[in-house]
């Protein structure tokens, strides 16, 4: 889809929270919307007939979840709460990309349970507070913290829904107002799955406003822009569909008006499904950090041995130095070097941590099990390229058992791996072989590989020039890399 500027520059800022670790969820009942999510008209429905109320008639379903309570008890509204949410199974698409992108901080005021499901599912060790008690606890090498305001499906009778339980929010959930506040002060939130007429909302707006005041920073929030055709009742004369359509595209610019007092900063779609193609091109950006090295070398033709490894030895220290993250599978005749171009970077520098600076993954030697080496090593491909934003092709060769020398199928392979994960290649041509005919491929057909930006192309067309020294060639390399992260 091509972003609007609005979207455009919220996916620039929120990537930049991102990647310095400040970017943090709010999630509402949208977010699981198309997992099965019951609304909370559809939840209350049976309770407010009991008591006499027509559900659709009714704005304030906080005090109708609180009348039902003093006319009969809680009982019904629990069981309610753990039958419906119990049949929420699986995280959808959205949930997924939040947990893939690599942010570490969820609040939800959703009972369900699909946010930490989808972090666990992807392998991730979560803290979950669900109760004051969980503040108490420690979670070693934890990946996510997620925050359940409002309680949880397994434990109805704590969970907030009637005036009461937000009369005593701050007496009985005290220590989650507190962990909000200071979220709300140092990260960046993205409150997603918001209508902005959820119930909740207000108390939730009215606790930020009250805890930060005035000093709040900047959040986002998504919002689906009005639309004529969502206004076709057909029982209604074309002039009045036209008029509710009037009167809720006001309400909605005032809406969106008012948040800004909350420092919550709209960022509109058209339909839905932008959401999840928005999130999509941040878990993109995100991943541009990581550059993937492709390379296989028996001979290192136009360098000598020591050229080469002084030449990928250096590439790979300034791509760290860049603070980029180095993915490599330890290729043939340049693994070595890319390692100890990273370890370099980090001893120099005293850089805390190499995992920081470099995913290894090296290929398996011996079969075992049932899947041959041939398969093994394209699923080893597949995952490390899935971790990956940008690959750099360098060389390309390998030597065949009667003495030939020819291309490197595994880099072809992952080439075409990139292509089908939107994963963009730097082939450097300049250094021959498989990377020559890379470059001359996409360099054919620039604006089918890459973003249109004439000083990028400036950068990749100087990667074939086999006049150039190494040190411009990695210059003219780190320069790509870095036009990537901002286009």
């Amino acid at each position: 889809m091509e972003f609007t500027h609005e979207q455009k520059r919220f996916i620039y800022e929120f990537v930049i929270e991102i990647n310095n670790g400040d970017a943090a969820i709010f999630a509402g009942a949208g977010l699981s919307a198309t997992s099965g999510f019951v609304n909370w008209k559809e939840l209350l429905k049976d309770l407010a007939d009991e008591i006499g109320l027509n559900v659709d008639k009714e704005s304030d379903l906080i005090s109708v979840a609180q009348y039902y309570c003093n006319s009969f008890n809680r009982a019904k509204i629990n069981d309610k709460i753990i039958n419906e949410f119990t049949t929420l199974k699986k995280g959808n698409e959205n949930h997924y990309l939040l947990s893939r992108i690599g942010i570490d901080t969820f609040w939800t005021t959703n009972y369900d349970q699909l946010i930490e499901k989808t972090l666990q599912e992807d392998g991730k060790i979560i803290d979950l507070k669900i109760v004051k008690e969980h503040f108490s606890r420690y979670i070693k090498k934890k990946d996510a913290v997620v925050y359940k305001m409002h309680g949880d499906k397994d434990s109805p009778h704590e969970a907030v829904l009637t005036k009461d339980d937000y009369d005593y929010y701050n007496v009985n959930r005290e220590l989650f107002s507190t962990a909000l506040r200071g979220d709300l002060l140092s990260r960046k939130f993205l409150f997603i799955g918001f209508s902005f007429d959820d119930p909740n909302l207000d108390f939730i707006l009215s606790r930020i406003k009250i805890l930060l005041e005035e000093h709040t920073p900047n959040h986002f929030c998504f919002f689906k822009e009005i639309s004529e055709k969502d206004f076709q009742d057909k029982n209604k004369l074309p002039e009045e569909n036209k008029k509710d359509f009037l009167y809720a595209e006001i309400k909605q610019s005032l809406k969106i008006a008012d948040l800004k007092r909350y420092g919550i900063n709209a960022v509109m779609v058209k339909e839905y499904t932008e959401i999840t193609e928005i999130l999509l091109e941040i878990e993109r950006r995100v991943k541009r950090k990581n550059i993937f090295i492709s390379g296989a070398a028996h001979i290192y033709d136009p360098y000598s041995i020591d050229e080469a490894k002084e030449f990928i030895h250096n590439l790979s220290y300034r791509i760290a130095e860049k603070e980029y993250k180095i993915v490599s599978g330890y290729g043939l005749g340049i693994g070595s070097m890319i390692i100890n171009g990273a370890l370099d970077f980090k001893l120099n520098s005293k850089y805390p941590s190499l995992d920081d600076l470099l995913i290894l993954r090296p290929f398996p030697q011996i079969q075992s099990g049932s899947k041959t080496i041939p398969e093994i090593w394209t699923e080893y491909r597949k995952d490390m390229l899935s971790k990956a934003g940008i690959a750099v092709f360098v060389f390309g060769n390998k030597l065949l058992a009667n003495g030939d020398i020819v291309d490197s199928d595994g880099m072809i392979e992952e080439f075409n791996i990139c292509l089908e994960n939107k994963v963009i290649p730097i082939p450097i041509g300049a250094t021959g072989y498989i990377s020559k005919k890379l470059w001359h491929k996409v360099m054919g057909d620039f604006y089918q590989y890459f973003p249109k930006n004439t000083d990028l192309e400036d950068a990749l067309r100087e990667l074939g020039n086999d006049k150039l020294n190494r040190d411009e060639i990695i210059t003219n390399t780190i320069k790509a890399i870095n036009i990537l992260q901002k286009l």
